[in-house]
């Protein structure tokens, strides 16, 4: 098991707490919350070690297109990086929907 964590520079402020997914094989949930910070914060935990690289392509890539801030919780277990993009866009989606 390994834990990470990486910050981002972010200026869309998220209204209200969401949660997507649930901790699976193969899947991850994702938990946004707002934040008084002047970045986002996420906090990773993954059974899968040594993928920091990736994540941190994944999250690059998510928060180019989408620079929510908040502060982000994520627990894995074993999603593949589409499913992790998937699982983000689902979030910021639900932001948009509730």
């Amino acid at each position: 098991m390994e834990k990470l964590h990486f910050n981002y520079a972010a200026t869309e402020k998220i209204a209200h707490p969401v949660h997507i997914g649930v901790v699976a094989s193969g899947d991850l949930e994702v938990i946004m919350k707002p934040t008084t910070n002047s970045e986002s914060t996420l906090d990773i935990v993954t059974g899968s070690d040594g993928f920091k690289e990736v994540w941190g392509n994944v999250l690059t890539r998510f928060f180019d297109r989408y620079p929510l801030l908040a502060d982000f919780e994520i627990n894995d277990f074993g999603a593949t990086p589409g499913v992790v993009n998937l699982r983000l866009t689902q979030a910021m989606e639900a932001l948009k929907n509730e």
